[in-house]
């Protein structure tokens, strides 16, 4: 049995996932009786949280935005966290939550014990981000895209492709992954009939949200994370290449991330890298890089890269052998 302020947590946490939720779903949820969860909803209520209730054969409960941010119940560790997220989202990819963000954190802190305003002193002394030349994205955008995604609302949107071709989208969102250096929204695009991944950062303006949409199966199983990596890894790409690996597939899988190729066992002893590149001598001077033997199985046009760099290099170590003229 969770404790009680668990259990509100809990509660708190389930009601914000579902625009309504009927009291015997919540009660078997929290593994609590119908008169136990009155009295919880009751708590919330009185801590500031708009929860409306409705009764009937559709009755139950929702969760109400309301005007002001009603008092967080957070532990210790939760506080901590979200003051460090706080600190830190300045130098993220999200632009015009920095000021907010500040305001955020002096209120956040001001009601913090002074153990943990110690800590958060500690680290913010000593934690320098660097300025970030990475794109951002729009705040107002963000949760927007978000919005949709839960409530299955399809959007439109004003996009520039990685050709900077300006295009009309219409698509029903599935869902948002941050890689760490960027967002992208994973979408059914009607007018293709296929999934798609978007750049947050090149949709120009705001999204507008439309109509309820029929949800489906997401791609990959619905593991959004690894199509997006298939996704940008290789096919985003307008130059595609294969490439045999000389060592194992779990060897190579730990230093060439799901984010740059795509890699597939050939044998025992070798693999198979799908990988993708908008200029091939990128690739080219990346597999030279790498500390393993490989071939190229296409496309030529990479063979003749690396043929060109290999002469270049023999004709370097042959000037260096001869030494001063």
């Amino acid at each position: 049995m969770l404790t009680s302020s668990s259990r509100l947590l809990r509660l708190l946490s389930l009601l914000q996932t579902r625009r309504h939720w009927s009291g015997a779903e919540l009660a078997e949820r929290l593994a609590v009786n119908p008169r136990t969860l009155r009295r919880d909803i009751d708590r919330l209520r009185e801590l500031g949280y708009p929860i409306h209730a409705s009764s009937g054969v559709a009755g139950g409960y929702a969760f109400r935005a309301g005007q002001a941010l009603p008092p967080l119940l957070l532990d210790d560790e939760e506080a901590q966290a979200v003051a460090i997220a706080l600190q830190t989202a300045a130098a993220g990819t999200v632009s015009g939550v920095e000021e907010g963000s500040l305001r955020a954190l002096v209120k956040l802190e001001q009601v913090m014990p002074a153990r943990l305003r110690r800590r958060l002193e500690a680290l913010r002394s000593t934690i320098l981000p660097l300025e970030s030349l990475r794109p951002t994205v729009d705040a107002g955008a963000l949760a927007s895209l978000a919005l949709a995604c839960r409530d299955q609302l399809r959007v439109a949107f004003a996009y520039r492709d990685s050709r900077g071709q300006d295009t009309a989208r219409t698509v029903e969102p599935q869902g948002l992954v941050h890689t760490g250096s960027r967002w992208y929204l994973v979408a059914w695009d009607p007018a293709r009939e296929d999934w798609r991944t978007f750049r947050l950062d090149r949709i120009e303006g705001a999204p507008t949200p439309g109509p309820h949409f029929a949800p489906r199966p997401g791609p990959e199983g619905g593991d959004l994370r690894a199509y997006v990596s298939r996704s940008i890894g290789v096919s985003a790409y307008v130059e595609q290449a294969r490439v045999v690996l000389h060592k194992p597939l779990a060897e190579m899988a730990r230093q060439i991330p799901p984010t740059a190729a795509r890699l597939e066992a050939l044998d025992d002893a070798r693999c198979v890298m799908h990988s993708g590149a908008n200029h091939l001598e990128s690739l080219a001077y990346w597999l030279m890089a790498l500390d393993v033997e490989f071939e190229v199985l296409e496309p030529p046009t990479l063979k003749a890269l690396l043929e060109k760099a290999n002469a270049r290099v023999a004709r370097a170590l042959a000037r260096s052998a001869g030494g001063p003229g």
